[in-house]
């Protein structure tokens, strides 16, 4: 028999595991953030999550001639996206504002790859559980 603070302990675990549409939809509304490691020091950054109609538009390419020009315009537009996460989090959460477009394209290449990379690593897992096929 399982003590009782045990059963509580995987009923919490359960119910963390399981997604309801309002959470879902919730976190479109949510401030979150990100910490970055780079060259030692931590930078904060904030964003949010982004509804389909707030993606970055434009016309979407699928025949490229060569595959550093498809690599360029997936790279142009996954900046597009996280350049739109910030700036969403920014016009909620002005007060926390630390990035903006000016400050991005001034930022360290490096830096970039990083912010980017951790942002759209929390994507990624939320998209491995939506794949189609």
């Amino acid at each position: 028999m399982c003590p009782a603070w045990y059963k509580k302990e995987i009923e919490m675990s359960k119910e963390k595991d399981t997604w309801t549409i309002e959470s879902l939809i919730a976190l479109t509304d949510e401030v979150q953030t990100e910490k970055v490691d780079y060259r030692g020091k931590i930078l904060d950054v904030q964003f949010c999550e982004l509804t389909e109609e707030e993606e970055p538009t434009g016309s979407f390419k699928d025949d490229f001639e060569t595959e550093e020009e498809r690599m360029t315009y997936y790279q142009e537009l996954g900046t597009l996206r996280v350049l739109s996460m910030i700036k969403k989090a920014n016009e909620k959460n002005p007060e926390n504002k630390i990035l903006d477009e000016e400050s991005w394209s001034k930022l360290p290449t490096t830096l970039r790859y990083a912010i980017a990379n951790k942002i759209m690593a929390i994507n990624a897992e939320v998209r491995e559980n939506f794949t189609m096929g």
